[in-house]
């Protein structure tokens, strides 16, 4: 099973999905890294211009005739190199929850991984339910086959009524019915399980394992515990509380002044490419933002009520996992015990057809005896099936729960 679980191609497009928002927040983090490394511009002006070398002005303030200009040409090439030096704290903010965002996507892809892997069991166990029922419903047409034969036998020897020839074929009739209904729900549980492990639907699988009862030890506080420190649903929400404490250091930072270290060299000449004369500068630009209306205040305020609302979420969180487990664990003990006693109800069916086929063929028993003696093997066989599937769904249900 664990072949199909790593090669399924059912959830792709959900796998594919967190992925690409790995991706993405990957990047954000480089993003957000940058802003703290130094940027290196180069610039380069060609502009030509007219200006005067000697003018009259008027009394109304226009030139006079006279006037003289000529034409200028200016090339200029500037580098400007930029390093933060202090931020305030708003690029580690930023920084950090970048970093966090990368967390959630990673958190994401895992528990998208599990529920993927839940979706495969599941559809597993169907499949084994399905050939354990198919094998049920042949048997039971087998063993209304075998005894219409028996009283067919006896009605030509004069023994038996007519009307038990016929009550059997009827019992006959209705369990060929289900096994053809049976059938087809074989078939369908065979293509669920290829389209989720990405096979063909029409492939033939050729199954190993059997629909069996393996005792899961673990209490109820243990599976609690465990989930609540190994569910990647948890540590995404802690992430986003923390993605949130670190908006709240972003916005305060507004507060704070920012400090750069600027260095400019430049070369500009008359000529192309204008590179003959020279200047150049290193200082410190810092700014600080002294009045806002109370920009930075909202953004702090905006930011805290995100950090509630993400403390709420995850104790949401917490009581639904909790309660996940909670389902489970009970729905796996109580197929549990239901595997017990439909497997005494099986024996005990089996003896009882046994005794009615001998009493029916020497006499003492009815047709009616033998016809329900074989519906309660069937429906006791059923029921020792499906006692033994929901234990094992419920089982991989509560390993998903605990996030296993």
């Amino acid at each position: 099973m664990a072949v199909f679980i790593k090669h399924s191609a059912g959830g792709t497009a959900f796998i594919k999905e967190a992925m690409s928002a790995r991706e993405t927040n990957y990047w954000a983090v480089k993003q957000a890294e940058s802003g703290k490394g130094f940027t290196l511009d180069y610039t380069h002006a060609a502009e030509r211009y007219t200006t005067y070398s000697s003018y009259k002005v008027g009394s109304n303030g226009y030139l006079l005739a006279g006037s003289q200009y000529y034409g200028v040409t200016d090339f200029d090439n500037a580098f400007s190199f930029t390093l933060p030096l202090y931020s305030g704290g708003s690029l580690e903010g930023q920084i950090d929850e970048a970093k966090l965002n990368l967390k959630v996507s990673d958190l994401t892809l895992e528990a998208t991984k599990q529920q993927l892997k839940q979706t495969v069991v599941s559809d597993y166990f169907s499949v084994l339910e399905y050939k354990n029922n198919l094998e049920v419903s042949q048997e039971t047409v087998a063993n209304y086959q075998n005894h219409l034969a028996n009283v067919q036998l006896e009605y030509s020897a004069g023994t038996v009524a007519k009307t038990d020839v016929l009550a059997s074929q009827v019992s006959l009739a209705d369990a060929q019915a289900s096994l053809i209904k049976v059938q087809n729900s074989w078939d369908l549980a065979v293509a669920t399980l290829n389209n989720a492990i990405g096979l063909p639907l029409e492939s033939e699988l050729t199954l190993k394992d059997e629909l069996a009862y393996e005792k899961n030890e673990l209490t109820l506080a243990a599976c609690d515990q465990y989930a609540l420190q190994h569910r990647p649903e948890m540590a995404e929400y802690q992430a986003q509380i923390d993605i949130a404490k670190a908006g709240i250091d972003v916005a305060k930072a507004g507060k704070r002044p920012s400090v750069n270290l600027v260095a400019t060299e430049d070369w500009y000449d008359s000529d192309f490419p204008g590179t003959d004369n020279n200047n150049w500068s290193v200082g410190l630009a810092t700014s600080w933002s002294i009045l806002d209306s109370g920009l930075v205040d909202s953004k702090v305020k905006q930011a805290e009520t995100s950090l509630n609302a993400a403390k709420i979420s995850a104790d949401q969180e917490r009581d639904t996992i909790r309660l996940e487990v909670r389902q489970y664990f009970l729905s796996m003990r109580e197929a549990e015990k239901r595997i017990e006693t439909t497997k005494v109800a099986v024996n005990q069916a089996q003896d009882n057809l046994r005794i009615s086929e001998v009493q029916y063929k020497t006499g003492v028993g009815t047709n009616l005896d033998v016809l329900d003696a074989v519906l309660s093997l069937k429906e006791a066989k059923t029921n020792y099936i499906q006692a033994l599937y929901d234990y094992n769904t419920s089982k991989a249900s509560l390993d998903k729960a605990m996030g296993k």
